[in-house]
């Protein structure tokens, strides 16, 4: 199974090209922003995204369920029955799309039996790609170059780099960081965090504030793929479709194993 997924990577990057050329082509007018039920944000270039990826993934896969943040309204009972299926978010960080300052991405993930098996995270900004199918390895990709292996750094004797949301933050982090000790802050929008910690850049993202399933999927695969951990609160690896809410848990993703990382919640 792990091979055809593998296979899937060079499709999936072609259609993240073209859902990003229909992203920055919005990206770069004067656009409207429309605010949706849940109170978020979002614009043409959310559901030009979506219909490209869409139509992308029918093609690649036609016998597999397609639920998208611009199509999430498929009952559990439904979706209760699928064991294999893509989790798409079309464009993680519209509220940085809006303020234009590139840190949205591109979230088309696979998962199977409630864990995400294959990701791509790509930023249109920078036409930049992190990819990965777990138990396979992960990768980074920047236009034009060959794709770069990468996996998550354990910990040195320097300071923590901690992975924060630009827009989302609050008092369980602030607890989470003033009882972690020493520590650098690096703060980034959308699924990026997820990548950073997969390349080394980062050592921990936590997420103590709401997120769906769309947000992490394919950010989570990356990581998993790189050799790291998404854990829930509690301690068990973060689960997707397992539920009628398609709310995450607050989560810890990390690098290395060796820190209890839950100890400073």
């Amino acid at each position: 199974m792990s091979r055809d997924n593998e296979q899937m990577l060079g499709p999936l990057l072609e259609i993240a090209s073209r859902a990003s050329q229909a992203i920055l082509k919005i990206y770069a007018t004067d656009f409207q922003v429309d605010i949706k039920q849940d109170r978020s944000p979002v614009t043409a270039a959310d559901m030009a995204a979506h219909q490209v990826i869409l139509q992308g993934l029918n093609q690649l896969t036609p016998d597999l369920p397609v639920l998208s943040e611009e199509s999430s309204h498929v009952p559990f009972s439904e979706r209760r029955r699928w064991t294999r299926y893509w989790l798409v978010d079309p464009l993680d960080g519209t509220k940085e799309f809006i303020s234009r300052n590139g840190d949205f991405t591109i979230n088309i993930a696979l998962v199977q039996e409630h864990a995400p098996v294959v990701g791509l995270v790509h930023i249109p900004a920078e036409d930049l790609s992190y990819y990965g199918v777990v138990g396979a390895g992960a990768y980074r990709r920047e236009a034009g170059a060959p794709p770069q292996a990468i996996q998550v750094c354990r910990l040195s004797g320097q300071p923590v780099r901690v992975v924060a949301s630009r827009s989302h933050r609050g008092p369980l982090l602030d607890g989470y960081l003033e009882k972690l000790g020493a520590h650098e802050t690096l703060s980034r929008g959308s699924a990026l965090k997820f990548c950073l910690v997969a390349e080394g850049a980062a050592d921990v993202y936590p997420r103590l504030g709401p997120t769906y399933e769309w947000d992490t999927a394919a950010g989570h695969a990356v990581l998993l793929a790189a050799g790291g951990h998404v854990i829930a609160v509690d301690g068990t690896p973060l689960r997707y479709n397992s539920e009628d809410s398609l709310l995450n848990p607050h989560f810890i993703a990390y690098a290395d194993p060796a820190r209890d990382w839950r100890k400073y919640l």
